[in-house]
């Protein structure tokens, strides 16, 4: 074992990853104190030489003991991780990594025609069935490694519980002290199913109010993690909504808008952004839709643009030429959810459709 100190500290240590993938990281301590914390990094061997945290601050058992993460994302490859702790002495046994979901390969990506006269459906799930999302359209990510934002939530995979088609509607469901978890809930992914390269994408949905929730329909390239890692993918938040700033009696509230790139990025302070008032956006639905050109981003809600991205220069500006996978998730807490009520232990993202088009 390695003997760490009595002062906030890290220990370095190699690995080699033969699959990329997600993955159960288990950490093994000895004579550990009461509140002992350690969180686990993937700190070099990035194209960038950045840092990123793959479990988010996790409480240590007292005594001895194996903490446990879920889903961490790691490419393939040689690099250098770090383990930190604070909170006093303790022995460090081992760190694991165990396969848990090996990254699929897309088998089919539709390209969308931008150049026609009107929009046409080509693809949709109207959630007309009952019980457990469509398996063919989605999958389900798992995991409580804190998904890049420190989200207490674990995602779960076949619980209609998380997760469910109803009266013609998807429902995410997040559950406060849920299968020995702080919070369950789901998010569904189109990446392994099919992808999409332009178009129009529309998500008609009602949002949870209360604080701590962060409902969001987005898209994420699809070379995230096998290629590219994030923000070098690009992402698209067509929808975010964050129950702290929803009115618990009107629930009037903002949905935000924001694209990701290696250049314009939140944890850089520049990502390119806005918002826009929605009126009764947890009693009624809303149409928020996704205009992806091949030489701009455009974002509406209810058929009104708020939101413009036309960022082209190259691929750290515009990653946005490259097929990219649809997610629907509703998160608890995080650097944007915010402190959660304590009063709450349900929350439901409610979604009527998901609808791409291309112009014909």
């Amino acid at each position: 074992g390695l003997e760490c100190a009595a002062d906030a500290g890290w220990i370095d240590f190699p690995l080699t990853v033969s699959t990329p993938g997600r993955y159960r990281c288990d950490i093994r301590v000895d004579n550990a104190p009461q509140r002992a914390t350690m969180w686990v990094e993937d700190y070099v061997g990035n194209a960038d030489g950045r840092t990123y945290d793959i479990t988010g601050p996790t409480g240590l058992p007292a005594n001895s003991g194996t903490a446990q993460r879920f889903g961490s994302p790691l490419n393939s490859g040689a690099r250098t991780m770090r383990f930190h702790y604070s909170g006093g002495p303790l022995t460090l046994r081992a760190i694991s990594f165990t396969l848990i979901r090996q990254h699929a390969v897309t088998p089919l990506t539709l390209q969308q025609r931008t150049d026609g006269d009107r929009w046409t459906l080509v693809w949709s799930d109207e959630f007309n069935g009952e019980g457990l999302p469509d398996q063919t359209v989605w999958t389900h990510d798992i995991g409580d490694w804190g998904w890049g934002n420190r989200e207490p939530q674990f995602y779960t995979r076949g619980r209609p519980e998380n997760a469910r088609q109803e009266h013609g509607n998807l429902i995410i469901e997040a559950r406060r002290d849920d299968a020995g978890h702080p919070w369950t809930s789901a998010r569904l992914t189109t990446r392994g199913k099919v992808s999409f390269l332009y178009g129009r994408v529309d998500i008609r949905a009602k949002v949870p109010g209360g604080d701590g929730s962060w409902a969001a329909g987005w898209l994420l390239g699809d070379a995230y993690r096998d290629e590219l890692s994030w923000p070098y993918c690009g992402e698209i938040d067509v929808l975010e909504a964050v129950g702290r700033e929803i009115d618990d009696e009107t629930g009037d509230g903002l949905s935000h808008a924001s694209c990701h790139t290696r250049a314009f990025y939140f944890k850089q302070g520049n990502h390119i952004s806005n918002t826009v008032k929605v009126a009764a956006m947890t009693e009624e639905f809303h149409v928020y839709t996704l205009e992806w050109m091949p030489d701009e981003i455009s974002i509406w809600i209810d058929g009104e643009k708020f939101y413009v991205y036309d960022k082209t220069d190259g691929p750290l500006e515009w990653p946005f030429d490259q097929p990219q996978n649809l997610i629907l998730n509703l998160a608890m807490g995080g650097g944007m959810g915010g402190a959660i009520d304590p009063s709450l232990d349900r929350q439901r993202f409610v979604i009527d459709y998901v609808r791409v088009y291309e112009r014909q």
